[in-house]
């Protein structure tokens, strides 16, 4: 399996409801560094999993309209716990999204597994990760 990996980081505000949750359920920040990789078992006719710069846009573009927000105040987060487990979900959808429209080129559309990891501090993250199968194959 071939693996090409992407990062960039993502700032944000937040609050959890809930008790379970102590001190973070009053609005606190959090920066998280996001590990995107892209699999494959297969190399495209270029020799490449995808064009890393082009997926390193394409993940930019993702992230730009929750940079330096509250994500309290993000309507399609409303009633939603924005945890780190939900944010890793939440952008490896949106990130599919981008791949079936063809936002990555045609070889993205013969990924084999797609991992999206939001890094919490040096000592704590957490991953989304599915299979993929896209109509064309």
């Amino acid at each position: 399996m071939y693996t090409v990996c992407i990062r960039d980081h993502l700032m944000i505000a937040h609050s959890f409801r809930g008790e379970g949750f102590g001190p973070a359920q009053r609005l606190h920040g959090a920066t998280y560094v996001i590990d995107v990789e892209f699999r494959s078992t297969a190399l495209d006719d270029h020799g490449v999993v995808v064009d890393i710069a082009r997926a390193a846009d394409l993940l930019r573009s993702e992230l730009e309209p929750l940079s330096y927000r509250n994500l309290d105040e993000v309507p399609e987060f409303a009633g939603r716990n924005t945890t780190t487990e939900f944010l890793a979900h939440a952008l490896f959808e949106r990130l599919i999204a981008r791949i079936e429209k063809g936002d990555l080129g045609s070889a993205a559309r013969q990924l084999a597994s797609l991992r999206v990891t939001l890094h919490e501090s040096h000592v704590a993250w957490a991953s989304y990760e599915r299979s993929l199968r896209f109509a064309s194959q």
